[in-house]
C-alpha cells in the first residue's frame, strides 16, 4: 500500500463515508449490479461535486485504488493544492478537454488505464448541469467503448445531488440523495449509436 492509498483510505473511512451516510442519507438501488472485478466503465449524470464522492463511496475501501474518475485537467489541475488533493483523495485521471492535440488526446490515457486493470468513472455530459434533467451526451465515452468493447459499462443515475450541493456552491445542505445502478452492459455500433444507447440507459434509470 502506497502513502497515497493510505491517505485516501483514511479520508474516506473517517470523513466521506460518515458524511454520505449521516448528512445526505445516501440510498443505493441496484447495488447488486456493481461489478466484482475490474476493469469496467461507470457512466453517470453530473450535477454536483458530490457525484464523484458518492460513486466512489459505493465500493469497498480496498478497491478505491483501482477506480479513476475522469476529470477535466483545466479545473482539477488549476492550482497545486487542488491538483494534489484531487489526485490523492479521489485518484482522478485528469484529461484535456480544450484545444486537444495528438499529444493531449485523452483517449489513449483512458485506454491505458483500462488495460492496466483500472476502472473509469465518466460523466458523458461533460460538465455539471444545473438541474435534474440530462444534457446531451458527448461522444468521448462512446469512442472509448468502441476501442474497448470487451469492457462492461455500468449506467448510473444520481438523484438530488445537485440539490444538496448545486453547481457554484461549496457548502452542502442536508438532502436525501440516491444512487440508481443499472446492470453492466456491453454496447456495440458506431459512435453515434453507442452515445445514444448510453444516454438511453441513464434516462431509463432516471425514470424508475
Amino acid at each position: 500500500m502506497t502513502a497515497r492509498d493510505l491517505v485516501q483510505l483514511t479520508f474516506f473511512a473517517l470523513v466521506l463515508r460518515p458524511f454520505l451516510t449521516l448528512f445526505i442519507g445516501l440510498r443505493v438501488r441496484g447495488r447488486e449490479h456493481l461489478p466484482q472485478s475490474a476493469p469496467f466503465i461507470m457512466i453517470a449524470n453530473h450535477s454536483s461535486h458530490l457525484d464523484t464522492v458518492s460513486l466512489l463511496g459505493l465500493f469497498p475501501l480496498r478497491k478505491l485504488s483501482q477506480l479513476r474518475p475522469v476529470a477535466a485537467a483545466d479545473y482539477f489541475e488549476r492550482n497545486a493544492f487542488v491538483s494534489a488533493f484531487s489526485k490523492t483523495v479521489f485518484n482522478i485521471l485528469p484529461i484535456t478537454r480544450k484545444k486537444i492535440t495528438t499529444d493531449t488526446n485523452p483517449l489513449p490515457r483512458m485506454e491505458a488505464a483500462l488495460h492496466a486493470g483500472q476502472s473509469l468513472i465518466l460523466f458523458p455530459e461533460g460538465t455539471r448541469g444545473s438541474g435534474e434533467d440530462l444534457a446531451r451526451f458527448h461522444s468521448g465515452a462512446a469512442h472509448l467503448i468502441e476501442k474497448c468493447p470487451e469492457v462492461p459499462v455500468v449506467p448510473v443515475y444520481l438523484v438530488n445531488m445537485g440539490r444538496s450541493l448545486p453547481k457554484g456552491e461549496w457548502i452542502p445542505v442536508p438532502f436525501f440523495c440516491e444512487v440508481r445502478i443499472g446492470p453492466p452492459q456491453k454496447f456495440q455500433g458506431n459512435c453515434r449509436e453507442i452515445t445514444a444507447a448510453l444516454e438511453t440507459a441513464v434516462r431509463q434509470l432516471r425514470d424508475l
